[in-house]
């Protein structure tokens, strides 16, 4: 029904007793027809949600950096395929990204992107502990985890007046929403169990041994005792030794391999002690936003410094504030940190970055190269 027809009905209910029990339901249908429109402006279709994953993923390139490294770029990918391939969602264009940081941290972009920080490979023991992280975001995209809890935020809801006029900029807020979500890995509780599940399905129809996941769990768990702020990868999740228990039971007494050879073959960083990671200074102004004005500072402090050449570019670092469209790094001053606890942040989300946040071009890995990389696995 027309809303022209809707109103040309409403008129003449009004003008006769004998249509006001039709005005009223005009009316209903009506207000529906309004609250329909506002649902459908929230269902995300699947080339918007790609493009709200790069744009995601750009803010977190330019705030922690990228490894200029291919090598360990095709490696990740490799294994990275291998699990999204047995996932719920295996067409999608998955990119796999390492980012330049001693944080221990990975995170989800919708759409595809998964991005780990070279802290956590330096953390890791072998390539099944590597595949259960990744499978574990790689659940929450093919789960759209992110995606759901955006259609459920109220303040994207108030948001869909706006979406009614004008759809691109509708879409830039769900990418800093979307962003902000990542980057506290604001899951609730029942994704991070599906991601757990999920981790545990896809490990282990790629030939993984699912529970190495609960082991690097235990690792993480004994690292981040002293902390008083829950800290980086999987900080919001459900308590960790809990998950570690369920993981075990779901994984059960499946056998499969662990790729500790393979593993250090193509990854050789080394875990950085958490009392001894730089963090960003506080106050610092970066990618999402001016802390330091908020805090009544200025921008004089920026590191004059050069960028170092090399694989591994000098780490700079972005604070963390008020959400912006900027992709471009910043320079900033930093400090070492045992917690970060001053700025409310654990040492591995305030993790100062590296400068460089170009995407590696890794070449299309076909559906050979990936089953090659699945049969030698031992």
């Amino acid at each position: 029904m027309t809303t022209r027809l809707i109103l040309l009905l409403t008129f003449m209910a009004a003008c006769s007793p004998a249509y006001a029990q039709l005005g009223g339901i005009l009316n209903k249908v009506q207000k529906a027809q309004e609250q329909k429109q506002k649902f459908d402006e929230l269902n995300i279709t699947d080339e918007e949600e790609r493009k709200i994953g790069e744009d995601v993923s750009a803010k977190i390139r330019a705030r922690f950096g990228v490894v200029q490294n291919g090598a360990v770029h095709k490696y990740v990918t490799l294994v990275g395929l291998s699990l999204a391939r047995e996932s719920e969602r295996p067409k999608l264009p998955w990119t796999f990204i390492v980012l330049d940081t001693d944080g221990v941290n990975a995170f989800a972009s919708p759409g595809g992107l998964v991005h780990i920080t070279r802290g956590a490979l330096g953390l890791l023991k072998n390539e099944a502990e590597l595949a259960g992280v990744l499978a574990h975001e790689i659940g929450h995209v093919a789960n759209k985890h992110t995606v759901n809890a955006l259609r459920k935020n109220k303040a994207v809801q108030m948001g869909t007046s706006t979406a009614l006029k004008d759809r691109g900029s509708f879409l830039n807020q769900l990418t800093n929403k979307a962003y902000e979500m990542v980057l506290e890995n604001a899951f609730d509780r029942g994704d991070e169990v599906d991601a757990d599940k999920a981790a545990v399905q896809y490990t282990q129809k790629a030939g993984y041994a699912s529970a190495t996941l609960a082991d690097f769990l235990t690792r993480l768990d004994d690292r981040n005792k002293d902390q008083p702020e829950r800290n980086g990868l999987f900080a919001s999740h459900p308590e960790t030794k809990e998950r570690i228990d369920k993981i075990r039971q779901t994984a059960g007494a499946k056998r499969g391999a662990n790729g500790e050879a393979r593993y250090k073959q193509h990854i050789n960083y080394t875990a950085v002690p958490i009392t001894a990671i730089a963090a960003v200074e506080a106050g610092a102004a970066g990618l999402t936003g001016s802390t330091a004005k908020a805090a009544g500072k200025d921008d004089k402090g920026k590191d004059k410094d050069k960028d170092k050449k090399g694989d591994e570019p000098k780490k700079k670092g972005f604070g963390i504030g008020s959400l912006k469209q900027t992709v471009a790094p910043e320079k900033q001053t930093a400090q070492v940190s045992a917690s970060g606890g001053s700025r409310g942040l654990g040492p591995d989300r305030a993790a100062k970055g590296g400068s460089n946040p170009s995407i590696v071009k890794v070449a299309a890995v076909t559906d050979a190269e990936v089953d090659a990389f699945k049969r030698a696995l031992v």
